[in-house]
């Protein structure tokens, strides 16, 4: 905004750098540039101020896809003026000698212009393809076909203007059509997720089943190593058997050969008695009995008279119990 100071009959005027003024009095040009600073009277002054830096446009406009469908497309455009004398002549920049401002909306109308054309480019490639196509195209195409358009654009060119840069922040269907593009996928996605989760519990059953089976082995290997342990159990108890059996027979054998020892001892020891008695004379012999006969005679004689005495008191026993 230029600034305007009045002074009784005269004001002054000062503009910023980044401005192209031109100054007219009684519709004839007095003075053109950037950033310029003047005196003038107000009466029959008009003066035009045109903005020289780069201006960014955001915009937000719907077109329709191949197969009819609403598709938004989202972005900025930066545009800049190339040529201001081109610029005035087309739209009006004029200035308010009171305030400064614009007397009008220079810059919302070249929004409008440049917006336009840019939809119209856009619309062209949006009707061009289905909106799976465009959707899965991404924004690379889209920027190329906004940008081609508005450098070729005649009117952009007939009024001195340039556009710098074309950005796209987002290309998106309507609500209700994203949400049935998003369904395939979602649908899609959950399956996986359905089979993730069925195979991780596969995965946990097959787990078990192979945790149940392993247990069910450690079964069977301890039955069958208790099986062993019992086999060799009654094996060692059948060793131990035959082998006290053995020991016993050994020693029933020892004792046998010991008797047969003893006994051959006293056999032997008996042929040899009688081999002496044999070679005693009779005589000798017969004395020997004589001696022996006598020193057993007590013992038989007492033997004798004790029979003898208890035979009274038996007797009568013997005929109480016959009668």
């Amino acid at each position: 905004m230029a600034e305007i100071h009045r002074y009784g009959l005269l004001c002054h005027f000062r503009s910023e750098a980044n401005v192209h003024v031109r100054r007219f009095r009684n519709g004839r040009l007095m003075k053109a540039g950037r950033g310029l600073a003047f005196w003038f009277r107000p009466d029959g002054a008009s003066i035009f101020e045109i903005p020289m830096d780069d201006r960014d446009m955001p915009f937000l406009f719907n077109g329709r896809s191949q197969d009819f469908q609403d598709v938004a497309v989202q972005g900025e455009i930066t545009w800049r003026v190339a040529d201001p004398e081109l610029l005035a002549d087309r739209i009006d920049f004029t200035v308010d000698l009171e305030t400064g401002g614009y007397l009008r909306e220079p810059v919302e109308q070249i929004t409008t212009i440049v917006v336009g054309l840019a939809r119209q480019a856009a619309s062209q490639y949006l009707a061009e393809q289905p909106v799976r196509a465009l959707l899965e195209a991404g924004l690379a195409p889209l920027k190329a076909c906004v940008t081609a358009g508005l450098a070729e654009a005649e009117r952009i060119q007939a009024m001195g203007l340039e556009v710098v840069t074309v950005r796209l922040a987002d290309i998106t269907p309507s609500t209700e059509l994203n949400r049935a593009l998003q369904t395939p996928t979602f649908e899609a996605l959950q399956q996986k997720a359905d089979e993730a989760v069925f195979e991780r519990r596969a995965l946990a059953v097959e787990k078990e089943r192979a945790i149940a089976e392993n247990e069910l082995q450690n079964k069977v290997e301890l039955a069958r190593r208790e099986q062993e342990l019992i086999e060799q159990e009654d094996e060692n108890a059948r060793n131990r058997a035959r082998g006290k059996a053995a020991a016993q027979q050994i020693a029933a054998e020892g004792s046998a050969t010991q008797i047969r020892l003893v006994e051959q001892a006293s056999a032997d020891m008996e042929r040899a008695r009688i081999d002496i008695y044999r070679d005693i004379p009779r005589d000798v012999l017969v004395g020997l009995s004589i001696r022996e006969l006598a020193g057993n005679l007590p013992e038989l004689l007492n033997g004798l008279l004790g029979s003898l005495m208890n035979w009274p008191r038996r007797g009568p026993a013997r005929r109480g119990a016959g009668s």
